[in-house]
């Protein structure tokens, strides 16, 4: 009889652990609630499609965009450039400006901007058109006006496709960076990397380089990665960092579920649909390096605006004296918009 009742209490205590475990739930965060739909912008003109809006506006408050251009018959990993519009708001109408940066040898992609006193930087992809895809590097301009001229760092590429990570692994891929200049006055570049650590499959991770110049040169981290789900076989990457309010936080595309593994209920591998297709995560740090659980930092198309659902990716907040005021979102869907912005009512960080 003992024997049987302490079973029971054991199963007991099985049961009751695996439904808590069951139930938990990363939760919406305060700046998801915060965001109010606004609308889909910067149509592509014909031939061509736009990615990846990096927003900012200048001293007089005349909104300026960076943004991936790519032909429809081309390849972005070959053929991408940046381009730049402007507009009096993020509802438009918007102005081409010009090409800021385009190669016969080089490819542009993925751009994010930033102020610094009273100079302008730009951090993207730069990838050698001839190199394999996975070899993607990372470059860094910077400008006293957003209308140029761009002055590229002698450093370039400032990441390289190779290179020790923290944990001794070889560096085959950096790309997607986001900039910031931190709380002791150093710079800081967050970033996917990809390591041959697991050959041969190949994960997406967020890494961190520094450096006590803008230009550079640029030094990995000594513990990278900071944010890596690659034991899981899981990915996140389309990082954005910022520091506000005495903390740092950085917001990513959920790539292949991790918040589904979080919460105890991981997609089958052979399910998962990679790129864009779920809520993107916010995290949170008092340093910057040491990050926590997330929660839901955007949602979908579809959770916005009723759409079918598209990737949703590529997180950018434009930023009004100091506070976020949008985020805008790149969207790749049957319309020939770069994607949508939200407009960020009244958030208030716990």
């Amino acid at each position: 009889m003992k024997f049987y009742i302490k079973a029971l209490l054991i199963l007991g205590v099985i049961f009751l652990f695996a439904s808590c475990k069951n139930e938990r739930i990363i939760k919406k965060s305060a700046f998801c609630e915060s965001h109010v739909p606004g609308d889909y912008i910067l149509d592509a003109p014909e031939g061509w499609w736009h990615w990846c809006m990096a927003p900012i506006y200048d001293s007089s408050e005349k909104l300026h965009v960076f943004m991936s251009a790519i032909p429809n018959e081309g390849n972005w990993s070959k053929d991408s450039k940046i381009v730049h519009y402007t507009a009096n708001s993020p509802e438009g109408p918007y102005t081409f400006i010009d090409t800021t940066f385009a190669s016969k040898t080089h490819t542009y992609h993925n751009p994010q901007i930033s102020q610094v006193d009273d100079t302008y930087v730009l951090v993207y992809l730069l990838k050698n058109r001839e190199t394999p895809g996975i070899n993607q590097e990372i470059g860094i301009a910077t400008s006293k006006s957003l209308d140029g001229p761009w002055t590229e760092s002698p450093h370039n590429p400032i990441i390289k496709a190779s290179g020790k990570q923290g944990d001794n692994t070889n560096i085959i891929h950096a790309s997607n960076p986001t900039f910031l200049k931190d709380k002791e006055g150093k710079f800081r570049i967050y970033y996917k990397s990809i390591t041959d650590a697991y050959k041969p499959k190949q994960h997406r991770e967020i890494s961190l380089a520094l450096s006590d110049n803008i230009e550079g040169p640029y030094e990995n981290y000594s513990k990278n990665p900071l944010i890596s789900y690659a034991n899981e076989e899981l990915d996140i990457e389309d990082c954005y960092a910022f520091y506000y309010k005495d903390m740092y936080y950085m917001i990513v595309e959920d790539r292949k579920g991790v918040k589904n593994m979080l919460e105890g209920n991981p997609i089958p591998q052979k399910e998962i649909k990679p790129g864009g297709n779920r809520p993107g995560l916010i995290y949170k740090s008092k340093d910057g390096i040491n990050w926590g659980e997330p929660e839901v930092g955007y949602n979908t198309n579809e959770q916005y605006f009723g759409d079918k659902l598209a990737r949703t990716e590529r997180p950018h907040i434009l930023w009004k004296n100091g506070e976020p005021e949008y985020l805008f979102l790149a969207c790749h869907d049957e319309d020939p918009s770069a994607g949508f912005f939200v407009k960020i009512d009244g958030w208030i960080p716990n």
